[in-house]
């Protein structure tokens, strides 16, 4: 059987067994960008081969450590509906996604490090281009993401294979050509063995991601480390080596837990709690962790003195049916994490979290534009309160607010 056979025959699986696939709300039913600091180097990617991140040359004159703020969201999931809303700002000429990010832009571009998750994959430069149950995507996506200002994207989810190796690759491709790094798949098995390395100020900040799995699709041929798949041992094991190569913070990514569930399930719970508890001396090895896939808002928790975000929600999503067939609003319905790190009181200590912020946001499906709600009811439309309410209610249901957790603007 030819590939391509192979893989019609498992999305007719996957729209067949919808409740299993993920993602299933698919087909329609009816700042300027700041410069981000990047290590240098790159073998078949903009990513280094796997080494120590150079430290700063160190002299009287040195800068004091600084405190940094990171932010990051929701799956980024383009719907036939996005496709066409995008198409449509373009002119029909093109796909602009540009100004369904704006209302966010403030907020992203605002942060020192910023991360979002690209759940699909792309497809060629001319499509052609499909939703739900296998996602091929414009590659416009990456340029409009940069411009919102984010500076790395996880890439590990039950979608990252939809269009096989190639898929995987035109998406790493096109990221890279946005100057956005990315976690979670790779194109070569140096390029996996390193996290995205990121910098704010003085800060050395890693990230790495993984995902429960590929939706049936198997890895590639002669490529296991194609895509990192959610491995209690391994994330810790990739933790203590970015710490070893010189990350003083480390953001593990995890597209994890029960489509359409707004409380997380048991693996989250217990996987939270493991990853959380892992210590090397007496410094914690992962310093955040942020979920994505629910597709609906889930809440933060302070767990072992770390904060575990487990689920944002979908940032973009077209309208959204669960697995009993009915329109959900809550699948367009999200969270940024804001997170503000200080440096440790003595070298080699831990970066602390000194305030932790969740900002609500609300995809409008007809406008095609992503709302930050606090700012929107700022403005005058507080028919959006009970939507940001029942977002809030969601978050802190599991004491965030006892641990200082707040809601941002």
């Amino acid at each position: 059987m030819s590939p391509r056979v192979r893989r019609t025959a498992v999305v007719l699986a996957i729209a067949l067994l919808a409740p299993s696939a993920g993602c299933g709300g698919g087909p329609d039913r009816a700042r300027s960008a700041r410069p981000a600091t990047h290590e240098p180097g790159a073998t078949g990617s903009r990513r280094p081969v796997p080494k120590a991140v150079p430290e700063p040359a160190t002299t009287p004159d040195s800068p004091a450590p600084r405190g940094f703020t990171l932010v990051a969201s929701g799956d980024v999931l383009p719907h036939d509906s996005v496709i066409r809303q995008a198409k449509e700002a373009a002119g029909g000429d093109g796909y602009e996604f540009r100004p369904m990010l704006a209302g966010v832009a403030p907020v992203v571009s605002g942060a020192d490090v910023a991360i979002c998750h690209m759940e699909t994959v792309y497809g060629d430069d001319d499509g052609p281009y499909t939703g739900y149950p296998a996602f091929t995507s414009p590659p416009q996506i990456a340029e409009a993401l940069r411009a919102t200002g984010y500076d790395s994207c996880s890439t590990a989810s039950n979608h990252t294979l939809d269009d096989g190796a190639e898929g995987l690759r035109r998406t790493l491709d096109a990221l890279d050509r946005a100057g956005i790094e990315h976690a979670g798949s790779a194109r070569t098995e140096a390029e996996a063995r390193e996290p995205a390395w990121l910098r704010a100020g003085t800060a050395k900040i890693a990230q790495l991601a993984y995902t429960y799995g590929t939706n049936g699709y198997p890895l590639p041929a002669g490529q296991p480390w194609a895509v990192d798949l959610i491995d209690e041992r391994k994330i810790v094991e990739d933790a203590r080596a970015a710490r070893r190569a010189g990350a003083d913070v480390i953001v593990v990514s995890l597209h994890w837990g029960t489509e359409w569930q707004t409380a997380p399930d048991a693996r989250q719970l217990r996987l939270g709690r493991a990853l959380t508890a892992s210590r090397t001396a007496d410094r914690p090895d992962i310093d955040l962790v942020v979920g994505t896939h629910a597709h609906v808002p889930q809440a933060y928790e302070r767990v072992n003195g770390t904060w575990v975000v487990y689920g944002m929600g979908d940032q973009v999503a077209g309208p959204m049916t669960n697995h009993e067939g009915e329109h959900d609003p809550r699948g367009n319905q999200s969270t940024i994490g804001r997170f503000t790190f200080a440096p440790p009181a003595r070298p080699g200590g831990r970066w602390e979290v000194t305030r932790a912020e969740f900002i609500p946001q609300w995809m409008d499906t007809a406008a095609g534009r992503v709302v930050n709600l606090n700012a929107a009811i700022d403005g005058g439309a507080e028919r959006l309160t009970a939507v940001r309410d029942r977002i809030r209610d969601v978050v802190l249901s599991r004491g965030g607010a006892t641990d200082g957790l707040v809601m941002g603007r």
